[in-house]
């Protein structure tokens, strides 16, 4: 039986690896408005049409944020899932972001290196911060371009298109790293400034207003690529962000 039309954007699949370009507002860990509302439902779904002889037991290598699109890789079998999450931990995979962010970058490239933990001050529970007794964090970025949208008020918006590449995996690495260096990304609920906003999100109470100054749907960083050697041969996987990604930022 074939897999309902729209459950999975897949990039590629063989016996041991589903790989997934993942939509934004999805998140990856199962909720509780069923199947077609986490990432894991779908591909659980999306097996169980396949299988023959009892369900599949899939394994998400890498994870992504709720609002971040891109590159997932589920391995198919408990082998694979080992295999493939050690070279996650142990930093052998090459990992290339876009990402929009607000204001015109000035260097052409960089490195920011600060370490992250959790901010206790912050009224949302999962919001982590810059903080001097945090875990070491490295992310290089390059510039792609820089560019000028309207704002809502006729005026126009500095904004900068960047090739990310985090070398260390924390949790909103890049939405942190990037707002530290006073370049929040667009669109970001938690990092951007209004905090409420992803209370607001959550609770189903977000206004026009909010929505306005967001100016983007959904926080505008995709996970465009990986790339890494296993079991005797070089892989990459790619695929390209969303309309709404793409338009904004003219690629």
């Amino acid at each position: 039986m074939a897999a309902p039309p729209g459950l999975l954007a897949v990039i590629h699949e063989d016996a041991d690896l589903l790989v997934i370009n993942k939509p934004a507002d999805l998140v990856c860990h199962p909720s509780k408005d069923g199947e077609l509302s986490s990432l894991i439902g779908r591909v659980r779904l999306h097996l169980g049409h396949q299988a023959s002889g009892g369900e599949a037991t899939p394994h998400l290598v890498n994870r992504l944020d709720r609002e971040t699109s891109g590159v997932i890789l589920v391995a198919k079998t408990d082998a694979a899932a080992r295999e493939l999450r050690r070279l996650w931990a142990t930093r052998r995979v090459l990992k290339e972001y876009l990402a929009i962010v607000h204001g015109h970058v000035r260097d052409e490239r960089g490195t920011i290196e600060a370490a992250l933990g959790r901010d206790a001050a912050s009224r949302v529970a999962i919001r982590d911060c810059v903080r001097s007794d945090g875990a070491a964090s490295r992310t290089d970025f390059e510039v792609r371009e820089r560019f000028t949208r309207p704002g809502s008020a006729g005026q126009a918006g500095p904004f900068t298109l960047l090739r990310v590449l985090p070398h260390t995996g924390r949790k909103h690495q890049i939405r942190i790293h990037l707002a530290h260096i006073g370049h929040p990304i667009v669109g970001d609920k938690i990092y951007g400034g209004d905090e409420d906003a992803y209370l607001a999100l959550v609770e189903r109470r977000l206004t026009a207003g909010q929505r306005e100054r967001l100016i983007l749907p959904h926080q505008a960083l995709h996970a465009e690529a990986v790339r890494f050697e296993w079991r005797g041969r070089a892989w990459e996987f790619s695929c390209a962000p969303e309309p709404w990604f793409a338009e904004f930022a003219a690629i």
